[in-house]
């Protein structure tokens, strides 16, 4: 489990679970023949994995990952299979090795690199980077397909829209459970919901290999270089759903712009009305809205064929944009005990683009 710090210059830091407790670690780094953790070097970042980045006694800088939720094993296949397929074609940590039995990943360490969301706090992840972000994405989207897992994307969760399982409800949070409570009284939510669903185990004209986790922090910056990571939920599926939860992720970032922006502007002790927090919400997205354009222009000007050619590729990407703010709800549920207003405002905003994607593709961006 790790714990967190804040150190004198601002920054978050996390101390890494004790790696005595993990041996197998160490066992790994050294039949790659890099050598133990200087373990006065080791950290770690925030996820939802396990992880340790330090120097070995070798000299190598690595990332370590452990992968121990359920589906260990289809995690390990999808992240080893797009590696074999990224290598020297994609910007992307290298894979240095790996244990199945113990679900490790040890990758080449991308020394002071800063990830995507870093970069948008800090107003650089402009115009430009959004270019590069998308031909990132295209050419993930043009790897060959051999060896991808063929199975469907595992979410949106629609096994869960009856009921949930007992074993989901004795070990859930109060906010995962009023979040479900919310979905199961959506009917309307649930259709789309699971149109979505099934319209990715169908026959699209543009299937190919995926992201399937997409979002602004799996973009690493290093040393000028922008790459990509984190491959769980690579596998051959819709390039929409890659693309809409680039979209969303704008969308999500907007939503929760709207509390700070009206509190900047408003007198102390001023409630806002619901015409002030819909204007302001519409014009946090409309200042958002020329990055994902940019983004999804440059995509189409890379992205193979037979994915421009696809018509109903950008309202696709509009419900998956609409999915991904409903994903970032249950997300935050998993480690909240009650839903803000902010997040249930946020996925109102996403239900909103779900049930009629066609009519929010310019809003969003996804237009040449």
């Amino acid at each position: 489990m790790q714990t967190s710090s804040r150190a004198q210059d601002g920054a978050l830091r996390f101390t890494p679970v004790d790696l005595d407790g993990v041996p197998h670690v160490d066992a790994l780094l050294i039949s790659l023949g890099l050598g133990p953790f200087d373990r006065t070097t080791v950290t770690s970042a925030q996820g939802r994995n396990d992880n340790w980045s330090g120097t070995t006694t070798g000299g190598t800088e690595v990332f370590v990952k452990q992968i121990t939720s359920p589906d260990r094993a289809a995690r390990m296949r999808h992240t080893t299979a797009f590696c074999a397929a990224a290598e020297g074609r994609l910007n992307t940590p290298r894979l240095l090795g790996f244990d199945e039995d113990h679900g490790l990943l040890v990758f080449a360490c991308l020394s002071g690199s800063r990830s995507g969301r870093d970069l948008v706090a800090d107003d650089a992840f402009d115009e430009a980077m959004c270019e590069r972000a998308a031909a990132a994405l295209a050419e993930v989207h043009g790897l060959p397909p051999d060896g991808f897992d063929t199975a469907p994307h595992p979410l949106p969760p629609t096994g869960y829209l009856e009921a949930v399982g007992y074993e989901f409800y004795t070990q859930a949070t109060a906010a995962e459970l009023a979040t479900w409570r919310l979905l199961h009284g959506d009917a309307e939510l649930a259709r789309a919901l699971r149109e979505l669903r099934a319209a990715d185990t169908e026959d699209l004209p543009a299937r190919c290999p995926i992201h399937g986790d997409l979002r602004l922090d799996q973009f690493l910056l290093a040393d000028g270089v922008l790459h990509l990571t984190d491959f769980e939920e690579s596998r051959l599926g819709d390039p929409a759903r890659d693309l809409g939860a680039f979209a969303g992720e704008w969308l999500h970032q907007a939503a929760m712009a709207i509390p700070r922006t009206l509190a900047d502007a408003s007198p102390m002790g001023h409630t806002a009305t619901h015409e002030e927090i819909i204007a302001t919400g519409v014009g946090e997205i409309e200042q958002r809205t020329p990055l994902a354009r940019r983004f999804f222009s440059a995509y189409l000007d890379r992205a193979p064929a037979f994915i421009r050619e696809d018509k109903g590729l950008a309202t696709r990407a509009a419900a998956y944009a609409g999915w991904h703010m409903m994903d970032r709800m249950l997300a935050t549920a998993g480690s909240a005990t009650r839903l803000t207003p902010v997040t249930r405002a946020a996925a109102g905003i996403g239900r909103t683009v779900l049930l009629s994607p066609a009519e929010f593709t310019s809003s969003l961006g996804l237009e040449a």
